[in-house]
């Protein structure tokens, strides 16, 4: 019942032709993380993922983000609420991320080498890797530093956790980094600011 919920709801945003690259729309996703994660930084990858969580759970530019149902999800936040992200605009780093670290593996990665990112080409079809020609060509010495960890969230946990998006806002100031990445600052910024010219920067490809 949870997968049909999830693929209703996905359907009814790609429909909408806003919603299709806004990471703010909340969706409920079946993950529930009741206290801030342990975050371990992937070797020479400026990512984070979770070795406790029995989810593909990462943290990369500011934002967490979720690999559920073959769609990606992506929160300022560690328990949500949670935004569908569309493929297009997923960050290379993520995609980049080498199969290991995917603590629950979909079937379909099954076969695939352990060190290497995803075939999220030979999955996702042609028109997708003609969009993402490039998501995986990149030298790793000219990396970015990763982004500081969000541990001020750690002070919310269960009933203290903010489930309102203004006050995860707010209480977002007290996180001083800038993301690099155009999909993130949407997400950064307050609600009615600045989202329309968001929406036009780097929609359908990614810095690397």
């Amino acid at each position: 019942m949870l997968k049909l919920r999830n693929l209703i709801l996905v359907l009814g945003m790609l429909m909408s032709p806003l919603a299709a690259s806004d990471t703010r729309v909340s969706i409920g996703i079946g993950i529930n993380v009741p206290a801030y994660p342990t975050l371990v930084r992937v070797p020479d990858y400026p990512v984070y993922y979770a070795p406790q969580l029995q989810a593909n759970y990462f943290f990369y530019d500011g934002m967490y983000w979720v690999y559920q149902d073959d769609n990606w999800y992506a929160s300022s936040w560690y328990n949500g609420p949670w935004g569908y992200v569309e493929r297009a605009r997923v960050p290379v780093f993520i995609l980049r991320v080498p199969v290991r670290y995917y603590r629950s593996p979909p079937p379909h990665f099954h076969g695939w080498g352990p060190d290497a990112p995803p075939r999220w080409g030979d999955h996702w079809g042609r028109d997708w890797e003609q969009r993402r020609s490039d998501w995986n060509d990149w030298d790793r010495r000219a990396a970015p530093r990763p982004a500081p960890l969000p541990t001020y969230q750690r002070q919310y946990s269960e009933d203290r956790y903010p489930r309102q998006v203004e006050q995860q806002y707010r209480l977002q100031q007290q996180y001083r980094y800038q993301p690099r990445e155009p999909v993130v600052r949407e997400r950064y910024r307050p609600r009615g600011q600045g989202q329309g010219q968001g929406r036009g920067q780097g929609q359908g490809r990614d810095r690397n």
